[in-house]
Parts: C-alpha cells; structure tokens; sequence
C-alpha cells in the first residue's frame, strides 16, 4: 500500500497549518447542527444550534454585502439544506458548510451591511441584525429537512453558489439510494463515473480533491473522505475491497460517490446527517423486507393531480401514488419507514398561493386642430360679368313696378337673375370681369364675411370664410383584478358590436336566391389580461395584454372599422411599483392651400388669394401597471 505525501495529513484529519500534535478530534469537539432564521423585537436573528465548546470569528465583505461567521473547531451534522431565497429583514441568502476540517463557516447575504450583534448562549450562537421589517416565516434546516428529505441532498459552499445536485451518492433520507449509472448493473470504474458525470464537475462549488490511491484499503480511503469533508462517514461490516486510482481536482463528493460505485456500493444518510456505506444487494434485500403502508393525504390549496408526478419522483420502486379527484386528496403507498417524510413532503407542497392584485391605467387621448381661412371674389362690370359668385337682374325680364305705391308705374324692375354659371361678355368696347376660387368652400364655416365696393365702372364683391375647430378626447380605465400566483386572469369592459355579413356566393346558380345574410359580434372596449408570478425575492413577473378598442362608421361601404390600441410584454417589477408597458404618440399633420398661382405664394398677400386649411390631429396612448402582492397578517409571536 502506497500513498502520496499529501494525503498523509489528510488521512490524520489535520488542516493547512495545523502542527502534527493536534487531533481530529481536538479540531472538531463542537458540532452544529442545525441554522434557523428567526423574527425578533427590531431586528431578524440567525441561531446557530450547537453541541460542544466552539470559538467563534465574524467578518463583514462588502460587494456584495455579506456577514461571515466561522465556527472554530466545529464539525458540521446539519443537513445540507437549501435557502429559500425569501428575503427576511433584509436577509437574501443564507449559506453554510465544512469550509475546512475544523471549520464550519455560515454566509450571510444581506440587502445592505447593517449593525450586528453576536451573542454566546447555552448549546447557541445567536447573531443580531438590525431591521424594521419583522412580519415573515421563520425559517429552519432542521425543520425544511424533517418535512422533505430530498431537500437535504444539496451542499453549498460559502463563497460560492449551492451546488444542487448533491451530495453524489449521498442523497437525503433512509431510503435514498445512489443508482447506478451502468445499464447492465454492473459497477463502473471510477474514470468512467467522474467521465460520465463530467458536466456536474464543472459545475460543482464543492471543496475539490486531488489525491492517489495504490492497492488502499477501502475502509482508510473513506476515512480519510471522512477527514477531509468534516461528515461522519460509518461503513457496514462486511464492506471491503482495495482501491487504486489517481484523482485529479474533483469535487469530493463526486469523488466519493465514484470510489462507491467501482466497488458496487450504496450510501445512505441517517438520522443527523450520518452516511453508511453498505452494499447494494444488502440495501434492496434491506427494502424488500420492510411492509408497505397506504395513507389517504387530504389536500388544501392545490390540486391533487398535479402534484402526483412530483410525489412520484421521490417513492421506491414499491410505492405508488393515485389521485382522487373527488376529494382533493392523495392515496400514497410506501414503506412504512418512508411513508412519514412522503407525506411530510406532500404537506410542504401544499402551501397556499400568494395572491397579487394588479391595477392598471390606460390613458388615451384624441385631440383634433383645424384652422381654416379663405377669400373668394368677383370683380365686373354691368355688361361683362362671370355670374358664379353674385347672382345679377337680367334686364330682359324688366317690368313697371310702382315703387312710390301711387298706383302709377315708375320704374322698371327686373324679375329674374341670369342663369348660374352663364358669362356675359360685352363686344363693343374695352371690358374687364374675374372670379378668384369660385368653387372653394369652408365647410360649416363659423364667419362668413361679404364685402363690395365701386371701383369705377367696376363692382368688386369679396367672400371671407374662417373656421377654428378643436376637438377633444379623453379616454381614462383603470381595471383591477385580483389573482392567484401563476393563474391567468382577464376583466373585460365594454359592447359587441354586431356585424352584418352578406354571402353574395350563396345566391349563385340559383332561381330567385337572394344573398345569405348572418351576423357576427365583435368585441369591443377595454380588455385586460394579466399572468403574475412572484418570484423568490418578492418581485412580480408579469405576462400583460392591455386592450382598448371602439367602432367607428367607415367612410366606405364594409359598414364599420375598429380602432384598436394594445400592448402585449413581460414585465419584471418590484412590490408596488409601478411600470410602463406602453407609450405611443401619433402626430398627424395636413396641410392644404389652393387659390391664384403665383399669388397665393405671396408673403402675407397670399392669404388675400387663396384658401389655406390646416389640420393636426394627436394620438397618445399611455399603459400603466402596478402589482401588490397580498400576504396573510403574521404575528410572529402568535402565529395567527
């Protein structure tokens, strides 16, 4: 038997720097076992639940903010249980492992670095951090682990993200088992395993190990797995077998679970986070021996068939799990030393929804400027006229009229104008006659202005027509709904327009067919439709589809056209915060000038030859939404 030099202190338990008189055992007198995250008076404390004499050192890391406790000559029996992510007093993650033999080191992630105190208790070490916001759920590995034991096979390391995988071959729970890669049964070499699981290597944040193994004794090699990982590692008494291989920077865990698989070996974890190595015939002569149980799971807040695939995941080949649909409830089968955490597992997944109630605002506005001005003129004489503008006598059809009412006729007045359009021209002499925009109008024009003046032999009439008109409209919703994490939900406010549609094919080819007619309804209004998830930090992810619709008549003969305005996005905001999802401005311009050529082009002349029309038409459209997420009142000290 053959080692290298370096694994000789790492066979003895001893750690970098430490002199060769010191003990395991003397490195790691104290054990931690188990990390809570409590509500207390002003301030969030995290208790470390300890055994054993321990020496303690804190340090603060900015960047991002973390407080770091190390606990000297302590050895960890805590499972290895994930965070939940859930921000509590200010506490965003919270971290713990064997960061070396004799050292277990607890990471906290904190919102910003805040005062903290450290206090010194019988079988605790508690650590103060200030805070305003007490109102959360405690939280607890020991607990977390006791209800679902699968949550128990993750190792995280300080510094570093958790590794979620694993333990390799040490998964959480009595009858957790490392199933073997090879299709066949038969056990892997230990290059191929770590070949095999190459991807999981590289991903790993577990301490990482190089060592080499000549003809070794296995139960030295998993003593010294057990040195240099800080876990209690107990092998059962018929397990032997020699080792030789060479291990080059690999996460121990993976290593570990490698050496087990080439010599066809399982691990368990017991109870206090105890691995036993045993055989893999004995393990499932072990499990064939012990009775199934069948419990009926009454289920609360979520349906029972969706959570069947999840319970079926964590079950022995001789467990099942059925719905019941009538009464919301799981028929589970297990064996009887399992069945108790599968139900515990069910009940941490039973754990009412948190509701979000989202408000939003969409704000629409139509603002419509016109301004219209022209002038349109005649200019001739009593013998050459253009007769458009002013209607003229026809002196062909004069009468005597008595106009002083003394019964004699005194006058001649004639009794009909010339026709419209018509154009007297006078062939005897030098004669002038104009019309400037005859044909130009101000529709519905809120001034008409005539003038007329004698100039010479001539009659000038003038036309002024001016129109300003502002139309205004304001259109403002505010639909709010209330709905459960990751559940759709849509309000919907407004008319169905009915909609006439003519077949004009179904009267083809037949005598006397008149045109098949049917009606179809659209919908038309406001329109909101919303799918929230709130995310573990307590921000809200938001699928939207925000709607506003009308009809309007169409100038042209399809009857009707929609005006429709909407916004589809995924929005990532804070607890009542409040996002934009749409903004949209249309500005639309129209400008017309007709009148005299070259005139009408005229600096401020021009307006005197001319008809100018000016039209700006506005579309904004604005989308706000906000959600609050709604949470049940929580008394710390009461729990109601």
């Amino acid at each position: 038997m053959k080692y290298i030099a370096a694994l000789v202190p790492f066979l003895l338990g001893l750690t970098p720097g430490a002199s060769p008189g010191m003990t395991g055992a003397e490195l790691r007198d104290g054990e931690v076992k188990a990390v809570s995250v409590l509500p207390a008076a002003r301030s969030v404390e995290v208790v470390i639940d300890l055994q054993g004499a321990v020496e303690v050192q804190d340090f603060t890391l900015a960047g991002p903010a973390r407080l770091v406790i190390d606990l000297q000559g302590a050895r960890l029996v805590a499972p290895a249980v994930l965070y939940d992510g859930q921000n509590r007093g200010g506490i965003k993650n919270l971290r713990y492992a064997q960061f070396r033999p004799g050292v277990v080191r607890v990471v906290i992630d904190l919102d910003v670095l805040k005062d903290y105190q450290i206090e010194r208790r019988a079988g605790q070490v508690r650590v103060k951090i200030g805070t305003e916001r007490t109102t959360f759920a405690a939280w607890s590995s020991q607990d977390l682990a006791s209800r679902n034991p699968g949550l128990a096979s993750g190792v995280s390391v300080p510094g570093g993200k958790p590794d979620p995988g694993r333990q390799p071959g040490v998964h959480g729970g009595e009858a957790a088992r490392v199933a073997a890669p090879a299709a066949s049964g038969a056990e892997l070499s230990i290059d191929a395993y770590l070949a095999a699981h190459a991807r999981e290597s590289d991903q790993s944040q577990a301490p990482r190990i190089t060592v080499t193994w000549d003809n070794a004794d296995f139960r030295e090699v998993v003593a010294g797995f057990a040195a240099f990982s800080g876990r209690t590692i107990i092998i059962s008494k018929d397990v032997s077998g020699k080792v030789s291989a060479e291990i080059k920077n690999q996460p121990w865990d993976l290593a570990f679970a490698a050496v087990l698989e080439s010599q066809a070996l399982a691990a368990t974890t017991l109870e206090g986070g105890i691995i036993q190595v045993i055989d893999k015939k004995d393990l499932a002569r072990a499990d064939s021996t012990v009775p199934v149980e069948t419990r009926l799971v009454r289920i609360n807040y979520a349906r029972a068939s969706a959570m069947v695939a999840s319970i079926q995941s964590i079950l022995t080949k001789r467990g099942a799990v059925v719905a019941d649909s009538t009464n919301n409830a799981l028929v589970i089968t297990e064996i009887s030393s399992r069945i108790n955490r599968v139900e515990d597992f069910v009940k941490g997944l039973d754990v009412r929804t948190p509701q979000v109630s989202i408000q939003a605002k969409i704000i629409f506005v139509d603002r419509t400027d016109v301004e219209n001005l022209g002038i349109k003129y005649d200019l001739g004489s009593q013998t050459q006229f253009f007769n458009r503008l002013i209607q003229r006598p026809d002196p062909r059809t004069a009468k005597a009229v008595d106009t002083n009412g003394d019964g004699v006729p005194d006058a001649f007045v004639p009794q009909d104008n010339f026709a419209p359009d018509q154009v007297i021209v006078d062939l005897g002499g030098n004669s002038l006659s104009a019309i400037g925009n005859a044909s130009q109008e101000v529709v519905n024009p809120a001034l008409n202005l005539i003038f007329s003046t004698a100039v010479g032999n001539f009659n000038l009439t003038t036309f002024l027509q001016a129109l300003q008109r502002v139309e205004l409209s304001d259109l403002q919703a505010e639909p709010t709904i209330t709905t459960l994490d990751n559940r759709p939900a849509e309000i919907l406010v407004g008319d169905r327009v009915p909609i006439r549609v003519i077949d004009a094919s179904a009267a083809t080819g037949t005598t006397n067919a008149v045109p098949r007619a049917t009606v179809r309804f659209e919908q038309t209004g406001i329109n909101l439709k919303v799918t929230p998830h709130v995310t573990a930090n307590r921000q809200v992810l938001m699928e939207v589809h925000a709607e506003n619709s009308a009809v309007k008549p169409a100038s042209v003969d399809i009857g009707f056209t929609f005006q429709t305005q909407q916004a589809d996005n995924q929005i990532l905001v804070n607890d009542g915060e409040t996002a934009v999802i749409g903004g949209l401005t249309v500005t639309s311009v129209t400008v017309t000038k007709s009148g005299i050529p070259f005139l009408v082009d005229l600096p401020l002349l021009g307006k005197l030859f001319g008809f100018s029309e000016e039209q700006e038409q506005r579309r904004d459209l604005l989308i706000l939404i906000t959600p609050h997420i709604i949470d049940d009142l929580v008394t710390p000290s009461t729990g109601k």
